[in-house]
Parts: C-alpha cells; structure tokens; sequence
C-alpha cells in the first residue's frame, strides 16, 4: 500500500512524510477518520513509507522486499490487530488472519460491517478481548525479525473491552525499543481517555469531492459528471461512493445499505407519526431479526436523517447531500424536527446504538424508541403531514 493508492489527503499524507524524513516518529499514533475516509490504509501506506529500503521523496518504492511483504500484509514484523467474533476456535485476530487478508486486499476501505458480513457474522458483535492483548504484549517482546521497527496496527480500537485497554497502557506508555503502535478508529470519543491521551493524533479528514471525483474516472471509468455527482452524494467517504456505484434496481433510491435503511426508516417513521402501535409492533417484530451491526447502522443512518433535516429547515439546500426519493422524503420529514426535538431524538439515537453495542434486547429497544418517537414527532411544529 503506497501513499499513491490512498485518495486524496495530501496534507495528512505531506505530515506524515515530514516526520519521517526529521526522524520524529511518534511510537503511539492514533489515525482518526470517518468510516471511508481510508484511514487504514494511509495508516499501512505510511508503515511501508517507513520500513522502505529504497524510499522515495514523496512515497515508498513499492518493489524492495519490505514493500512487497507489507502490501501484501504478510511482512513479519507487521502485526494487526481487528475486531473478530469470537467462539470457541477463534480468540484472536490471528486464527483470522487469512480472512482479514483476504478481506482488506479486496477492498482496502474496508469497513467494520462489511468485515463481519465477509465472515458471515452481521447478528454478531466484533470484539477486541482481553486474550488479544496478551498476545499484543507478547508478540512486542520479541525481536523484530528483519531489525527493523516492530509494527501494530489496531484497526477499531473502541472494539477493546475496559479489560483489554487497560492491559496496554503501560506498553503505549513505555514501548520497547523501535516500536510502533497506530490506532486506526473511526470512533475516537468511544475510547478510553487513557488510551487517547498516550497518542499523537493523525487526524484523517473526509476525502475532498475533487479528489473522490478524480478516483472514480480514473478507478471505475466514470464520466466526469456522474463521478460529481457520486463523490458530491458521497460526501467524502469511498466507501459510500462504492455503495452509490453499485446501483439500485430504481435510480431515486439509494443503494446498497443505505437503500435498505433508507426503505425502512420511512416505513418506521410513518407508522410512529400515525401512531399506529399495532403496525409499529409488528415493524419491530420484523426489523429485530436483523443483525446487531446492521441495527446500528440503522440508528447511524436515522441520526444523518435529522441533520439533513436540520440543514433544509435552517441552512443551505446545497449543503444536503440527498437526491432522488430520500430526498423527497426528508423535504417532508424536516418540518417534523426543530428547535423543540432535535436535541432529545439525537440524545434517544445515540443511546439506542450504546444499547445495542451492550447487546441489549432489540424489540425491547426498539419498542422503546418508537413510542418516544411517537410523542416527539407530534410536537406542535409546521402544518403538513407525512404522507404514504
């Protein structure tokens, strides 16, 4: 993985190649982006920027052996670490490292839920245990095999337990000689602040709409116009560009996930605006049967809902990122979230995905949170209805 195959970020990218060259490496680096933003990857390009034997000025050689072992994941003083599920065969990333491989190679964007769906696991919880980092600590007391820097690469570290945290941080703190440690994460305010505070921050901003454009006519052979299009809807995630790109039987639907949560969230706030309990119910009843992972992805994707929402009422139009029926939707949901109810319909959001992260109950969640939907969407506000 070369800085070269990461989209856009020349200025994180610019940074991390100073460091280098003034030789100010920190030994504990936290890359904080949103999901597509490749925060992974440019965390493995700058890896093999550093392990290179024929650096270049503004990139790794990608042919010296070091290169060719860390693209390929398999260098040996390369460890990576990774949400998995676990079960009685599976207790670290290592019994998973072929799959993880496999996974990232295909898609180097590669996001958690797409991770676990690659396992055949979206009704499980990915975890990082206690046993993983013992293996972490055992792994960095030996010598690195090729004299080089020994390198860990935790991807999702608000994945650890407290348990599991709390075994690092004297190694974060006080690591062994030429050893790296880089925290990829997309959820930074999940971590313990004593994780974060023994990190130098990377952070890994959304990809610039020129910049995922310019990606997608050069890697999917787009028009320019329609990879404008994409990358404005995209909203600085590849990850979400490739969703788009996949298609949807009908063009005014998104794809892909976002089609699937965007088809049920109408669904489900209809019924809660109605009131209709006995339908509302039997939605619960239907939608619960999905996996956690997807659950909240759902919760994710409702909470976006009320920003776009937010934007129409009170901020530019050009700054919602929306097309097709989502759009006409939301342009009639919007005069249902003000000044009055936001605040509580994201604070019942947020705490809907806390809850499903401690594995609570879906219907019960669920339940929950449509009758508080039900009174908050009735707040006297506007004067047209949500119609079928």
């Amino acid at each position: 993985m070369q800085f070269a195959d990461v989209i856009g970020l020349s200025g994180v990218k610019d940074k991390l190649i100073s460091g280098v060259k003034e030789g100010r490496i920190a030994h504990a680096q936290l890359f904080m982006g949103q999901p597509g933003s490749g925060n992974l990857a440019l965390a493995l390009a700058y890896l093999q920027y550093i392990a290179c034997s024929d650096r270049k000025s503004d990139d790794s050689c990608g042919a010296c052996p070091s290169c060719r072992k860390i693209a390929r994941l398999e260098h040996a003083d390369l460890h990576l670490v990774y949400p998995i599920i676990l079960s009685k065969e599976t207790r670290i990333s290592s019994d998973l490292v072929k799959e993880f491989r496999e996974a990232f190679l295909q898609n180097p964007y590669l996001s958690l839920f797409e991770w676990l769906s690659f396992l055949e696991g979206e009704n499980k919880q990915g975890v990082i245990n206690v046993e993983e980092s013992a293996d972490i600590l055992r792994k960095l007391s030996l010598t690195a095999y090729e004299g080089g820097y020994k390198m860990m690469i935790i991807w999702q570290p608000e994945k650890m337990n407290v348990q599991s945290a709390n075994k690092l941080l004297k190694i974060l703190e006080e690591p062994p000689d030429k050893t790296l440690f880089l925290l990829v994460t997309e959820n930074a305010d999940q971590l313990l602040p004593t994780i974060v505070s023994r990190t130098q921050l990377v952070k890994v901003n959304r990809i610039a709409d020129e910049d995922l454009r310019d990606a997608l006519v050069a890697r999917h052979g787009l028009g320019k116009e329609e990879a404008e299009r994409i990358a404005y809807l995209a909203d600085g995630s590849y990850s979400e560009a490739r969703q788009l790109l996949s298609g949807s039987s009908d063009e005014s639907l998104p794809a892909g996930q976002a089609g699937f949560n965007f088809i049920q969230f109408r669904a489900w706030m209809r019924l809660c605006f109605t009131k209709d309990v006995l339908k509302a119910q039997q939605w619960v009843e239907g939608f619960a049967a999905e996996g956690r992972e997807k659950h909240k992805n759902f919760v994710a994707y409702a909470l976006n809902v009320v920003r776009e929402a937010l934007m129409l009422n009170f901020g530019d139009d050009r700054l919602v990122r929306l097309q097709g029926e989502e759009l006409d939707f939301v342009r009639k949901f919007a005069p249902y979230i003000h000044g009055e109810n936001c605040m509580q319909i994201t604070d019942e959001f947020n705490r809907a995905i806390q809850h499903i992260e401690r594995n609570a109950n879906p219907k019960i969640l669920f339940t929950d949170l449509s009758m508080k939907m039900m009174a908050l969407l009735r707040q006297p506000v506007g004067s047209s209805e949500l119609k079928a």
